[in-house]
């Protein structure tokens, strides 16, 4: 039963740790003088474009594992489309996130959370539904592509939330929920 709870409540507490910490370093200082402020604007941006970079890269990664088809283009681009509608709106929501922060009090923050998870696993059924779409038009081997990419995926999310974060190169593990 311990082992069960900790294995729900250690990724819950990793993830809000993650969420907070990505909210506080996204937020200005209430002080900050208008040159700063254009400045954490410009570098709000600039996160902004390296989340949609790295977005773009696993779109360009999926499409040249799965060799997609002209045939499964349809499905392919719904399919890329979630992906990049989920990453604006999980952008979109931090940022307002770390705007409102600093006047949120316990309830607030803890609600705001909540959200943000919640934001998250909208996002994710609508990936699911969009990838059962074009898993569908696969052909046996890209299907038994997608198996072992989609596997490799999990096993790195596991060994990220275990007791060991890195992999045995030591770097740490990686885990998109982009797709």
């Amino acid at each position: 039963m311990k082992q069960a709870i900790r294995n729900v409540a250690v990724p819950a507490l990793l993830s809000l740790a993650i969420f907070t910490a990505s909210a506080f370093a996204q937020q200005a200082p209430a002080s900050a003088s208008s040159s700063s402020m254009s400045s954490s604007s410009s570098m709000t941006k600039s996160h902004a474009q390296k989340r949609a970079d790295v977005v773009e890269q696993r779109i360009t990664d999926l499409h040249a594992k799965l060799n997609i088809t002209d045939q499964q283009s349809k499905q392919w681009d719904a399919f890329t489309q979630t992906m990049r509608d989920n990453a604006n709106k999980t952008d979109g929501a931090f940022r307002d996130r770390a705007q409102k922060l600093s006047s949120m009090d316990a309830d607030d923050a803890m609600k705001s959370y909540a959200a943000l998870a919640q934001q998250h696993a909208e996002n994710m059924q609508k990936l699911s539904s969009a990838f059962s779409d074009l898993y569908a038009v696969l052909s046996p081997e890209q299907k038994q592509v997608a198996d072992a990419m989609y596997r490799n995926e999990q096993a790195k999310k596991k060994a990220a939330h275990g007791p060991h974060k890195h992999s045995k190169s030591g770097a740490p593990a990686s885990a998109s929920s982009a797709g």
